[in-house]
């Protein structure tokens, strides 16, 4: 096993690209490079593979694992919403294939030191590229009461989100919250033991969840790459999105569904007047989801949900 990262879905994800010897595909986030690598395979002799990842530590891993996989790779430390300048800066018209997955990597959570684990006492950071942004430290201990709720329970889906918000502003007063732990044990006391004993995943799970979100506009950065990214590919070129919780998924749900429809004109005119064509079809009706297999072997894969759609 990869200690850097266990691939969710690889087979599943690299198949849907539709690979082919020659292609130009983009892994938008390299992660621990295992999609990466079997993009490669597929694409050899004459294929590219553009590798782009805001996190330095996953483009440092790729460089060490893809020299010999085959085709000729460019691997660039940024963010994959950055893309339309990447491919004109590399003089590409646009990719073959496309692929983001958008979870953590093994490495993040237990071994950046960046405060990802609420398991772990670390610098409360975040931030996956580190040389950008603001830190979870600085955001939990300068952001209201009321912004810090609303955080919570936007990005992380909390229930309790104020009284952990409540909670949060109470103990900065007296001591600066600095790691992960202080955050963990903070987000503990804030609930009730019944509470705590009731849930399936650990009682700091949505709130370290809402604070990277935030911390790195994940959810801004996805949607404003969905916006652009079929104008990157060529016709018949797919767009492969793993994402790992709802609000991901969703957003991808209904872009894809958007550029797949026909008409966008509302639903009493009697015929239509937008002239709107779709752009897209979608390769999965609905979004596929690990097996069981791979989800014993992998835990961390038990939530991805994978969504392709092809440009036509």
């Amino acid at each position: 096993m990869d200690r850097y990262h266990v691939t969710a879905m690889r087979e599943e994800a690299v198949r849907h690209l539709n690979c082919r010897p020659g292609n130009i595909v983009v892994d938008g986030t390299l992660g621990g490079a295992g999609h990466a690598l079997r993009i490669c395979e597929q694409i050899r002799p004459d294929g590219v593979l553009i590798g782009i990842d805001r996190d330095a530590d996953a483009v440092a891993h790729a460089r060490s694992v893809l020299p010999q996989c085959g085709a000729r790779v460019q691997l660039i430390h940024a963010n994959f919403v950055e893309l339309p300048d990447i491919l004109h800066r590399l003089r590409l018209p646009a990719a073959d294939g496309i692929l983001l997955d958008l979870g953590l990597s093994l490495h993040q959570i237990e071994s950046s030191g960046r405060g990802f684990s609420f398991s772990r006492d670390e610098p409360l950071d975040m931030r996956m590229d580190i040389g950008n942004g603001l830190t979870a430290e600085e955001l939990v201990n300068s952001e209201s009461e009321s912004g810090l709720s609303r955080i919570i329970w936007r990005y992380g889906e909390e229930p309790r989100s104020r009284r952990i918000a409540r909670r949060i502003v109470s103990v900065r007063k007296e001591n600066r919250i600095r790691t992960s732990r202080q955050l963990a044990d903070i987000v503990i006391s804030a609930l009730p033991a019944k509470a705590r004993r009731s849930r399936k995943i650990h009682p700091a799970t949505r709130t370290f969840m809402a604070l990277r979100i935030a911390v790195n506009r994940e959810l801004d950065h996805l949607e404003a790459f969905l916006e652009s990214a079929i104008d990157c590919l060529n016709p018949g070129g797919r767009l492969c999105v793993l994402s790992f919780h709802s609000l991901e998924d969703r957003m991808v749900k209904r872009r894809f569904q958007a550029m797949a429809s026909e008409c966008s004109c509302p639903p009493d005119f009697p015929v239509c007047v937008c002239q709107k064509r779709a752009m897209v079809k979608l390769i999965t009706r609905k979004a596929q989801r690990p097996t069981p297999q791979e989800i014993e072997i992998n835990p961390m894969s038990r939530s991805t949900r994978m969504r392709v759609a092809e440009k036509i």
